[in-house]
């Protein structure tokens, strides 16, 4: 069907829009990422699900188009940590690198990928650069103990693409929900999703149990799959899709509180060295957070003994 037919339906207002079915969104989504419609089309699609909201249903099929199209890390025969990172920081450092640094020296393959949203934020690639580790230009392969940071648009141009329909329009779109719930490995993968308001929450859960997901659901840091230093945040494991708290949240802040550094990369990034050099202390809810990852990478790598046939 025809994207304008399509919009007709998602765009009748909060009340009078039709949701549509997983098999729909994963067409209507694919013309999208295809490049087939104009953006003008575009602009429509965008504000129309702005309005009206995505169901779980259309997420899933979102997801199904956008995995459809991704170019996706080789297999390398261990569970990849997935870090989308794409809030970046405002208010406080972005510390994903460093989580992503503390997995790959316990032994953990981690792909960090994400792109610059917004103009007045430090985002994780900058202090990724600041650390030695440069942007991937292609899709890497990776190997237990190894950290890469992929930009998005290297995963998919079409979803870069409908990221940057904010700059232009100043509202979210479902690419937003999309890459933080995104599979982009070959192999399998464990995705640390994040969230910053309740809602989305509710929706991330919905959509990963749908899909069968393998993936530990939080409220980062401003948006970033790394827990807030300051406070423990409740951390939810879904396997196959089915749902496990695994930390409780933290009522009020630390005993005592971290000392954290400056946003910019520079400072971020001499924090970050410090932290795996044992010359600062791992602050505790990423240190707790850390060990959720570990385990359950570990439960899904466990071979499943076949039953026995009488």
């Amino acid at each position: 069907m025809g994207i304008s037919q399509y919009i007709k339906e998602i765009g009748r207002g909060k009340d009078g829009a039709r949701s549509l079915t997983r098999e729909q969104a994963t067409d209507l989504l694919g013309q999208v990422l295809d490049g087939t419609v104009t953006d003008l089309e575009v602009g429509g699609f965008c504000l129309a699900m702005r309005i009206k909201g995505e169901t779980p249903e259309e997420m899933a099929g979102f997801l199904d188009a956008v995995h459809a199209r991704l170019h996706k890390l080789p297999d390398n025969g261990v569970t990849t940590v997935v870090l989308p990172s794409y809030n970046g920081a405002r208010k406080l450092p972005v510390l994903t690198p460093l989580l992503a640094l503390l997995l790959a020296q316990r032994g953990a393959a981690v792909l960090v990928h994400g792109t610059a949203t917004e103009d007045k934020r430090v985002f994780a690639a900058e202090v990724f650069e600041t650390l030695g580790i440069s942007t991937a230009r292609e899709v890497p392969g990776l190997l237990a103990g190894q950290v890469a940071f992929v930009p998005t648009e290297v995963l998919s141009p079409g979803l870069k693409r409908l990221l940057d329909v904010r700059r232009a329009v100043g509202l979210r779109n479902p690419a937003h929900s999309l890459v933080k719930l995104m599979n982009p490995c070959a192999g399998a993968a464990f995705i640390v999703g994040s969230y910053t308001h309740p809602e989305y929450a509710t929706s991330m859960a919905a959509t990963w149990s749908l899909t069968g997901a393998h993936a530990l659901l939080l409220r980062g840091t401003e948006g970033e799959p790394v827990a807030d230093a300051r406070r423990t945040p409740r951390m939810e494991v879904f396997r196959d899709g089915e749902r496990t708290e695994v930390q409780a949240q933290q009522d009020g802040p630390l005993a005592k509180l971290p000392s954290l550094p400056a946003v910019d990369a520079a400072s971020t990034a001499a924090y970050i060295r410090a932290v795996l050099d044992g010359e600062q202390t791992i602050p505790a809810p990423i240190a707790l957070q850390l060990e959720h990852i570990l385990q359950a990478i570990a439960h899904h790598e466990r071979p499943i003994p076949h039953a026995l046939v009488v």
